[in-house]
């Protein structure tokens, strides 16, 4: 007799696990996340709870490597395994912001500088990456938990005073460490993580040369909604990126 396995005991669709590895795989390959990083996804029967990958690389993650938790970072069930530090980022964010369905964390390359100077915020240039805004708030984590902390997001405290600065973006940069993104589906957030490491890398090349001409609040408006209800076609391409790289 073959026996149901948790996850799909839980209610979690085949479609949600293969979804969620791909996404993995594919901010992997678009330069997104390393070895370190990681994107959940909420529940979809279950609001309070999501699925995250264990503790590994990304790139490697398969559907047996998915763990449910709790909005407290608790994982569901008796089999022990060891999960990320930052799972906290995840669960705060889900609690605070009931529309976001997925989130993706990363230390992206161009993004880390614009962490660290003050006069110089992401700010949306380009018409794909009109949901950052007019300048992405930047998480100080010594605001609260002083100047000696890893910079990890390492209990629910953190997760908490971070999850406050998504109250008004989409996106929130974290000082010396990285950035997270917050989507109303995979497919959403993944393309938010690889248009803002474009943005960030089009901006640093930008300021380089000149003035620059960044998008209006209502550019920034308009491009989101109209180029964002088209997550699919990158989200297809990408896909089929990621699983011919991997056969």
């Amino acid at each position: 007799m073959t026996q149901t396995s948790p996850r799909h005991a839980s209610g979690i669709s085949n479609a949600i696990l293969e979804d969620l590895v791909a996404a993995n795989h594919i901010l992997y390959d678009q330069g997104v996340v390393d070895a370190f990083g990681h994107i959940s996804v909420r529940h979809e029967n279950n609001p309070d709870h999501f699925l995250l990958a264990r503790n590994m690389a990304p790139g490697q993650v398969t559907e047996d490597d998915i763990v449910e938790f709790t909005l407290d970072g608790d994982p569901v069930g008796s089999e022990a395994r060891r999960v990320y530090l930052e799972r906290f980022i995840h669960g705060e964010i889900y609690r605070q912001r009931p529309d976001v369905q997925s989130i993706v964390h990363s230390h992206s390359h161009a993004i880390v500088p614009l962490t660290v100077v003050e006069s110089t915020p992401l700010r949306a240039m380009f018409h794909m990456a009109g949901f950052i805004g007019q300048a992405a708030p930047i998480f100080e984590i010594r605001e609260e938990f002083g100047d000696a902390t890893s910079l990890l997001i390492s209990d629910r405290d953190k997760g908490r005073a971070l999850a406050d600065c998504f109250a008004n973006s989409d996106i929130v940069l974290m000082r010396g460490h990285g950035s997270t993104v917050v989507g109303g589906s995979i497919q959403q957030a993944v393309y938010r993580a690889v248009y803002a490491e474009l943005n960030a890398r089009y901006q640093m090349q930008a300021t380089q040369m000149g003035t620059v001409r960044y998008l209006t609040p209502g550019e920034c408006q308009t491009c989101s909604d109209t180029i964002e209800a088209q997550v699919k076609r990158p989200w297809d391409l990408w896909r089929e990126e990621a699983a011919a790289a991997r056969k």
